[in-house]
């Protein structure tokens, strides 16, 4: 029977994306894992799975439309040797127009974006829209009653026929809880539970946002003299948006260090030395590396940082998870090194390496970058003395990481010459407060300037 494959929703306040391009051509064979299509969001192009089988009978959204609704259906997947309804592509989309410098209200003001850092968010799937199943199969078609139909896909309906597996008694983890192929995998396996850790975890989704009217639009400045108007993007919207929120709901409280990294570098410059160059081992360890190994061994320490802030409590992390702000055409995004505390430099080099490569050409999945529970932006490389950085919600602090240069300093009474970068700490003032603060930058300096205690 014809399905529509819809428009995926790849988080909860999606309402829109670009289809990017098809993998799969009209005819060609579909199985359920393939990947059929590349969608683009603000932040990256996701891979777009397939969760049924069949044939791709028809293409009704082309490659490149933007502007394309969730839930619009973009293709009909069709049995072997069934003809595509003459009535497909009715209620295909058409392409949106291209995006003006106007921002749109796409949540509400306590809501978020996709793709902001710090976020957790569901992986992309593939949402397809039963057709007129006939109800006596007890399918849900897109007009099901939920009290006494199951929302699954066909594929799923036979794997659980085979298997006498009870569809009522599985959470689907396909769009709008449809019961997909790795659910039925996942119950003949092992009792399905309800909902996992995304529910337990939601307090850290809207940490202390309350709902409010989204202001009104403040009317363009009248702007006379020459000059080109570059439309804002996606990510420049949401970039804009969740920046403005952090700095108008969090109370930023900062705190600076200047640390010495002499035997920070001399570390870095021996342990590269030792390195294997090529093989299965190398690796080519940066200053970043270290500030993130040094970062995590005092969150590990201070956990009342690793935190976020809700109205009912203080959600306080049991991973190190560090978010790391990498620069993209478009903007920035910050992939995350996941239980940083317990991997060794060169884990987290390689690591690192592979999701900034991935980062700037847009490959990232949804859990590279959505969550963690503190956040580093290092400008070094661009020779910048100081700054501070705005806090990422729903984290409750970033470290911003300075060049290192050499600078007169007192030891012993008398002038010398040493490697200093200066380092800010931003910290939500409701979680952190200032001894708190000051406790963990002078940790964080402690480590840095003694980087033989990274190794035990």
């Amino acid at each position: 029977m014809a399905t529509n494959i819809l428009m995926p929703a790849l988080s909860p306040t999606m309402t829109e994306g670009n289809l990017a391009r098809w993998l799969k051509k009209e005819g060609e064979a579909v199985k359920a894992g393939d990947v059929i299509a590349e969608i683009e969001t603000d932040k990256a192009t996701m891979e777009f799975e397939a969760v049924d089988e069949g044939i791709l009978g028809k293409i009704l959204v082309p490659d490149g439309t933007e502007g394309v609704k969730v839930n619009a259906p973009i293709g009909i997947l069709v049995e072997e040797g069934e003809e595509v309804p003459a009535d497909a592509g009715a209620a295909a989309p058409k392409p949106a127009p291209k995006p003006d410098a106007a921002p749109k209200q796409n949540s509400s003001a306590g809501g978020k974006p996709e793709t902001g850092p710090g976020e957790q968010e569901p992986k992309a799937a593939t949402a397809v829209e039963n057709k007129a199943q006939p109800a006596a199969n007890g399918a849900a078609g897109t007009t099901a009653d939920a009290g006494d139909r199951v929302f699954a896909s066909p594929l799923a309906r036979r794997m659980a026929q085979q298997a006498g597996i009870d569809l009522s008694g599985i959470q689907g983890s396909g769009p709008n809880g449809r019961i997909v192929k790795a659910d039925i995998e996942g119950a003949a396996g092992k009792p399905q539970s309800a909902k996992p850790q995304a529910d337990a975890q939601a307090p850290a989704q809207a940490p202390g946002n309350a709902q409010a009217p989204a202001p009104a639009k403040a009317p363009a400045p009248a702007i006379t003299a020459p000059h080109t108007a570059v439309p804002n993007s996606s990510m420049r919207k949401v970039i804009a948006r969740r920046l403005s929120e952090s700095k108008q709901t969090v109370p930023h409280f900062y705190v600076t260090m200047d640390i010495e990294i002499d035997a920070l570098l001399k570390l870095r410059a021996d342990l590269n030395a030792r390195a294997p160059k090529d093989g299965p081992g190398a690796f080519k360890l940066s200053v970043n590396d270290l500030v993130i190994k040094a970062v995590a061994r005092v969150l590990r320490q201070y956990p009342n940082v690793n935190a976020t802030w809700t109205d009912d409590a203080i959600i306080q992390y049991h991973d190190v998870d560090i978010s790391v702000a990498v620069s993209i055409p478009d903007g920035l995004i910050t992939p995350i090194i996941r239980k940083a505390d317990q991997k060794g430099l060169a884990a987290i080099s390689g690591e690192m390496k592979d999701l900034a490569a991935r980062a700037k050409s847009g490959k990232l999945k949804p859990e590279e970058f959505q969550g963690g529970g503190f956040s580093i932006s290092n400008m070094g490389m661009f020779g910048v003395k100081d700054f501070s950085a705005i806090i990422n919600p729903p984290q409750a602090g970033i470290l911003a990481v300075s060049a290192g240069e050499q600078r007169p300093v007192v030891k012993d009474g008398a002038l010398a010459i040493a490697t200093v970068m200066t380092c800010t700490l931003s910290v939500d003032h409701r979680v952190v407060d200032g001894a708190l603060a000051a406790e963990f930058i002078a940790a964080f300096k402690k480590v840095v300037e003694d980087p033989l205690s990274l190794m035990l």
